[in-house]
């Protein structure tokens, strides 16, 4: 990703979602990428998916990643709604989602053609 504007990327998600408590959202990801595992322990009433559980701004951001909006168009919404509880957004913001993608939750239009 060395080169590339940021900000100008498109972020999408790689996974679902469902609201927990607070409005924060958790993200489900699939506890085995192979469908015949997840079909095997879904037989043994284990769960199918991993909850991971965001907080406030974490659930914002996510919320706001849709595959059509650029990293600049998140932090600016982000930026209205919070104001400094979430500055320097861009910093904040680009290392989130940073760290999203290398867990595979995320990806980005740009990377993935």
């Amino acid at each position: 990703m060395k080169g590339v504007n940021y900000l100008e990327l498109t972020p999408f998600r790689r996974y679902g979602h469902k609201e927990g408590t607070n409005s924060n959202v958790v993200v489900l990801t699939p506890r085995f990428e192979n469908s015949f595992f997840n079909n095997v322990f879904g037989r043994m009433n284990r769960q199918e998916f991993v909850n991971t559980k965001l907080d406030e701004l974490g659930s914002d951001t996510w919320l706001q990643i849709n595959g059509t909006t650029k990293v600049s168009d998140i932090c600016s919404v982000l930026t209205e709604k919070w104001g400094d509880k979430i500055a320097p957004c861009e910093t904040r913001v680009t290392k989130y989602l940073t760290q999203l993608y290398l867990d595979k939750f995320i990806s980005f239009k740009e990377i993935e053609n």
